[in-house]
């Protein structure tokens, strides 16, 4: 919901008072639900032009700060950030995260309006979802269209798995990136990101929850900081002779294929060709499981990792570091 000097007041939806509403009635509604949002949310949402390339962004804070995808920012050089009222202004990059595709960048343009970043898990399937954003330089186009599933999760060109991804059948296009998904009643559910091509109908969307934690992050350390272990991997399943004689809670895990000298996994005494079972009493199936625990809250705390060595369990304790 805009806020501050560009308060829009919420739009209320009038249906005629009659028994039997017709398809006109009910289309009418439908459209003004959408306009609401759009009076609501889009003169927060702004046009990002960079140096190669470009996307779209909404201001969340009455400062300046605006939401956007890491793709459209990561090539670096001078920002032109414009308004929908056109104003234009320079944007700096505050944090940016590869593993989530978002980044967080400041105007300074005032007065500003600012959407307001709503609750994803109250998202639900079928519900409506409105798009607004800059595809190919049309500037601020929208686009509507329902929650086609919530929960997907999606690989990012860092190619770590984001979870909790909303998608929509709202059309996205090249340019829509990093602008927000809002629900009729004015509040940003997600960050548009990615388009299945040549699919039609299968767009993606950061869910605003996992938005709202990586842009506090970058807000306060520029970045997201993540534990770092010192292995490279990949999944294998673990035949289920081997699982039930050593009482396995997976059937999968991660196979290492190199650890790096010097690293916590080296230090641990983690070897090649070992197979990760488990870390700091979590079972571990797959390299992105791992990825998803090691966190922030790893960083210089030891924990135990159980592995496979020659068909033998086998407990180790590794203390992450801060991924660099």
């Amino acid at each position: 919901m805009v806020r501050a000097a560009w308060r829009v007041p919420r739009i209320e939806i009038m249906l005629p008072e009659r028994d039997v509403l017709t398809d006109v009635d009910l289309l009418d509604a439908y459209s003004q639900a959408v306009m609401g949002a759009v009076e609501m949310v889009g003169p927060a949402v702004v046009r990002i032009e960079i140096a190669g390339g470009g996307g779209s962004g909404v201001v969340f804070t009455p400062d300046g700060f605006v939401l956007t995808n890491n793709h459209v920012v990561e090539r670096g050089g001078a920002m032109r950030v414009t308004l929908p009222d056109g104003r234009e202004t320079e944007g700096s990059v505050i944090g940016r995260d590869a593993d989530t595709d978002l980044a967080v960048i400041r105007i300074g343009a005032a007065p500003l309006p600012w959407a307001r970043i709503g609750d994803s898990r109250h998202v639900r399937v079928g519900q409506v979802a409105v798009a607004i954003g800059n595809p190919y330089g049309f500037h601020h186009s929208v686009t509507a269209g329902v929650v086609s599933a919530v929960g997907r999760s999606l690989r990012t060109q860092s190619m770590r798995l984001i979870e909790d991804v909303i998608q929509t059948d709202a059309a996205l296009n090249p340019g829509n990136s990093g602008g927000p998904l809002v629900t009729t009643g004015g509040e940003v559910i997600g960050i548009n990101t990615a388009v299945l091509a040549p699919a039609q109908g299968l767009c993606f969307a950061i869910a605003s929850n996992t938005a709202r934690f990586v842009a506090s992050r970058l807000m306060r350390d520029g970045r997201i900081r993540r534990s770092y272990i010192g292995i490279v991997g990949n999944q294998i399943p673990i035949p289920r002779g081997l699982a039930r004689a050593n009482s396995l809670a997976v059937g999968s895990g991660v196979r290492v294929s190199s650890v790096a000298p010097g690293s916590p996994a080296a230090t641990a005494g983690i070897r090649e060709a070992d197979i990760v079972l488990g870390f700091d009493g979590t079972p571990v199936g797959g390299v992105d499981d791992l990825h998803r625990l090691l966190t922030e809250d790893h960083i210089g705390v030891p924990a135990a990792v159980v592995v496979l060595r020659a068909g033998e369990r086998r407990r180790l304790v590794v203390t992450p570091s801060e991924r660099a």
